[in-house]
């Protein structure tokens, strides 16, 4: 049996990680890896997180199961803070995923079900996964033009007219906020525009939001979402605790379908039976651990100063590294970094560029040219300016 098995396509970024780690070089740059790091290059444990855990650890007295669902105490602490305002309790149904990658797996498991001749519309580019796992689920797929690689901005009037093909019953995938792997997102008035275009055309929109807290705030980041949560009769949102919270392998998400109140019970009963069938149970120790900050005052107020503070920290790299490259080459063509939001910028080098910025100067990013601002500190972000200049981009 095993014998018919193919060799898959390696991850690229997994791949990059191993070439970061095999080279010897003292002072190579990993910007690759997709993971908040401090200046230290630490992913560290949030302090709330770790208060939490403490007090877990004191009070908890079984592990026995939660529910096919995950904890109801968690997913309307996490949809509260998805959607705050908009947050319509009769029309939610929401369970607990491994993770935002389970909730993105998890909806689109959902679409096939509810409406297998269903189209997906996904941005070009986007977040590789989104496509590998369409593929594998053999999920029919459409691009989206989302980035102009000249401005290195939103092309918001191809991705509009791009979007006016979408059928009715078809759906649009969004990046809430931090677009991976560009950093250029939506303002509100267009969020708003993209609302209109769904109600005339009659497609679906699913949002995934992996980055709240990490653009423009809390509240700023899920904006988008939150109007377009008002506006819509369906929506599908693929939520994730990974980045926020700094519990990247806990696995912590959740999947949210917003629908008419009559439909919800049905639409809750058909999310507990996918989980039922790809894993049973959710984990549950990340989602008690945010379960706990949200609904703890204390808590959640530190968690947010550190969240801000984190935020506040690659901005300022993100304007220091955009300074630095307008003093060495005289131009302002990169200002385009410090407009991005979140851990991601494409840089729009070629290949070649990218290839030439590992082999003659130890610096790691993906083929596409998407680094991690978050991979940066005051030492290294005048050694990128550099670089960066020296391959010609």
């Amino acid at each position: 049996m095993f014998g018919n098995l193919k060799p898959q396509p390696a991850d690229r970024i997994l791949q990059l990680m191993g070439q970061f780690k095999a080279d010897p070089r003292d002072g190579k740059i990993d910007l690759g890896v997709g993971v908040y790091k401090d200046a230290t290059g630490l992913t560290p444990v949030m302090r709330a997180v770790r208060a939490a855990e403490k007090q877990l650890w004191d009070s908890e007295t079984t592990k026995t199961y939660t529910g096919l669902a995950g904890d109801p105490e968690f997913n309307a602490a996490l949809a509260a803070l998805v959607l705050g305002d908009s947050l319509a309790t009769d029309r939610l149904a929401s369970v607990a995923t491994p993770g935002g990658t389970g909730a993105v797996r998890q909806g689109f498991e959902l679409i096939r079900m509810a409406s297998p001749e269903a189209r997906i519309w996904v941005s070009d580019p986007t977040w590789p996964n989104h496509l590998s796992i369409l593929k594998y689920l053999g999920v029919p797929m459409e691009p989206y033009r989302y980035f102009d690689g000249d401005t290195r901005s939103v092309a918001f009037d191809a991705m509009m007219t791009g979007l006016t093909a979408a059928k009715p019953g078809d759906v649009v995938l969004l990046h809430g906020c931090c677009h991976n792997p560009t950093g250029a997102n939506l303002t509100l008035p267009e969020w708003a525009e993209v609302a209109d275009l769904l109600e005339k055309t009659g497609a679906v929109p699913m949002v995934d939001i992996a980055y709240q807290g990490f653009g423009d705030g809390l509240d700023a980041d899920a904006a988008g979402v939150r109007l377009i949560a008002s506006r819509l009769p369906e929506v599908l949102i693929a939520a994730s605790c990974s980045k926020n919270f700094g519990i990247y392998r806990e696995r912590t998400g959740a999947l949210m379908a917003l629908s008419d109140p009559a439909k919800r019970e049905v639409t809750q009963g058909t999310l507990a039976f996918l989980n039922r069938q790809n894993y049973s149970f959710p984990p549950d120790h990340g989602a008690r651990l945010v379960t706990m900050i949200l609904n703890d005052p204390t808590l959640r107020a530190d968690w947010q100063a550190e969240l801000e503070e984190v935020r506040l920290g690659m901005l300022a790299l993100r304007e220091m590294l955009a300074r630095e490259l307008r003093t060495l080459s005289g131009s302002d063509r990169f200002g385009f970094l410090a407009q991005h939001r979140g851990m991601f910028s494409r840089l729009g080098a070629s290949p070649d560029q990218v290839e030439r910025l590992k082999t003659e100067h130890g610096i790691y990013m993906v083929g596409d040219s998407r680094l991690n601002i978050a991979g940066l500190n005051a030492t290294t972000v005048p050694v990128l300016a550099r670089a960066i200049l020296a391959v010609g981009i």
